[in-house]
């Protein structure tokens, strides 16, 4: 499922970033590898605070849709 339908709190584990090249690697810069976890903090809007490899990260909602946990 994408991280969007993931719910504050939740620890998930991803299994795909996709989108174009440029896309995925800019996300994986973030920390957002396969096998990494990651924790929903907020959501408003769609858009989303995330924690991941101990840092707070702020992505929009199609950039979340592309990570799939």
């Amino acid at each position: 499922m994408p991280l969007t339908m993931s719910k504050p709190g939740e620890v998930s584990t991803i299994k795909k970033v996709g989108g174009k090249e440029e896309i995925r690697r800019f996300l994986e810069s973030l920390g957002f590898v396969v096998g990494s976890t990651v924790s929903v903090v907020s959501e408003n809007g769609g858009n989303m605070i995330v924690n991941i490899k101990d840092s707070r990260v702020a992505i929009g909602k199609d950039m979340a849709n592309k990570i799939m946990v």
